[in-house]
């Protein structure tokens, strides 16, 4: 159930960090910019013609080996959750984040640096609403090829625990927990990737880490190191000497908590569920969680979530006497029968809208829409959605009656359902953002029979006529 209370979040103003990626090896600078409402997280490449953006969507998910990674496109972004987890971290919901390479850079293989910047540029509050998710029920995800498990349940608000066993000697079972979202700076976002010693040579035999120091991933030694092991890791790692900590790590690094293992794997568990694009209010447990088992999980919440946005259809009681009854509607809109196209108005808040139209055989329309099988136009739904988008957009004046709305643009526009003779259409509008400027946008919304009908995204002009 999509919830709205908490105010959106961006940064103040921007701020810039350098470094190599760990898997490509370039350097790169990154440079975190505030966005308007309702941008979300969003990857900019400069070094590109055209400047192209990705958003962090599920959707754009094309790999998901050794980080996740993005493509739009043909434009790419490696290795995205670190960066994401810190912003969802410091609980920011609209940022643009510039890169002049297809990596972010590594930084110490934590989101310590990017919380810290993100810190230093300032958190501020927007004047839109954001949207949460309300988990309501268990959802399960389960990956039987390597047994990992992520569910969520319903909690007050977002809580994520991470267990792993890596049943190894050097690292076996470990877990981490975060009861509330202001305990990530200070308990997750110095935690650092990690590699057992197999995979780091396999991954050096094949080139693909190319920006990684002893100081930006912990390595846990799962095997016995022969000489020549130890001078692979000498020239890949720009050290004389190079050996195995009593923990079993290899030195230079010192684990800064014992379940370090865990804590990284529940900062990535945070970036990569940034991908949905909704915040969550419930407790996430991931049982050997993974990129791969991650972004599965993420798809799967998108769906449900965009499915219930389309489907969530407005609880109207009509025994109750409307807000505003057809008569009421007229001192306010200029449309007359037969193209006045909402009867009713049920609620009518700064940002939302509820209106009805019933339906009914005597519509002028059908006599010559599909004669014999009567089908309201989609066309005609879509300016009944306006005209009850007109009554919030007007809302925002004194003196509706002396005002004008015209519509300047229509996007987005799909239809679900057809609406026949009998059947009742309920209109749910919100606005996108404040209106500013006579200007309103507004996502709209038709439900016939408890169903999606028609969705449109409206912008309209608000206009003194007198």
């Amino acid at each position: 159930m999509a919830y709205k209370q908490a105010k959106q979040h961006t940064i103040d103003k921007e701020i810039s960090l350098q470094g190599v990626g760990l898997h490509t090896g370039q350097k790169v600078k990154m440079t975190f910019k505030p966005a308007a409402e309702n941008t979300g997280y969003v990857f900019k490449r400069m070094d590109l013609e055209g400047e192209p953006e990705i958003e962090a969507d599920v959707s754009y998910v094309v790999n998901t080996q050794r980080g996740t990674n993005l493509e739009k496109k043909g434009v790419k972004i490696q290795t995205s959750e670190h960066v994401l987890a810190a912003c969802v971290g410091m609980d920011i919901d609209n940022i643009v984040i510039e890169l002049d390479a297809s990596e972010p850079p590594i930084m110490d293989g934590s989101s310590k640096f990017f919380v810290e910047a993100l810190e230093k540029a300032g958190v501020v509050a927007q004047e839109a609403e954001r949207e949460e998710f309300v988990v309501e029920e268990v959802i399960t995800y389960h990956d039987d090829e390597s047994g990992s498990e992520i569910i969520v349940m319903p909690a007050d608000e977002y809580q994520v625990t991470t267990m792993v066993d890596f049943e190894t000697k050097v690292l076996g079972t470990q877990n981490a927990t975060i009861s509330h979202l202001s305990e990530f700076k200070n308990e997750i976002a110095n935690a650092r990737t990690f590699s057992f010693l197999h995979e780091l040579e396999a991954l050096l035999d094949h080139g693909l880490i190319k920006g990684g120091d002893l100081n930006n991933a912990i390595v846990y030694v799962d095997k016995e190191i022969n000489e020549e092991t130890f001078k692979k890791l000498r020239i890949a790692f720009n050290r004389d000497n190079i050996s195995v900590k009593p923990n079993g790590i290899l030195d230079n690094l010192t684990l800064h908590y014992p379940n370090e293992a865990a804590r990284h794997k529940l900062l990535d568990v945070v970036g990569d569920l940034a991908l949905i694009g909704t915040r969550i209010r419930g407790k996430v447990i991931a049982n050997k969680p993974g990129h791969y088992v991650n972004t599965q999980f993420a798809k799967k919440l998108a769906k449900i979530i965009k499915a219930e946005k389309r489907n969530n259809v407005p609880k109207i009681d009509f025994d109750q006497k409307p807000l505003m009854d057809v008569t009421d509607i007229m001192d306010i809109l200029p449309h007359r029968s037969p193209f006045l196209l909402v009867d009713k108005i049920y609620s009518c808040t700064d940002s939302c809208v509820i209106g009805l139209k019933n339906v009914t055989m005597n519509e002028p329309f059908f006599v010559g829409h599909f004669p014999g099988k009567p089908v309201m136009p989609g066309v005609l739904q879509v300016e009944a959605m306006a005209q009850t988008g007109g009554i919030l957009a007007l809302k925002s004046v004194p003196d509706p009656e002396n005002y004008l709305t015209y519509f300047m643009k229509i996007d987005n526009v799909r239809f679900k359902q057809q609406v026949v003779p009998g059947d009742t259409l309920i209109f749910k509008l919100e606005l996108l953002a404040p209106i500013r400027r006579g200007i309103c946008q507004m996502q709209g919304y038709a439900y016939v029979n408890g169903k999606l009908a028609t969705e449109a995204v409206l912008m309209a002009q608000i206009v003194k006529s007198k």
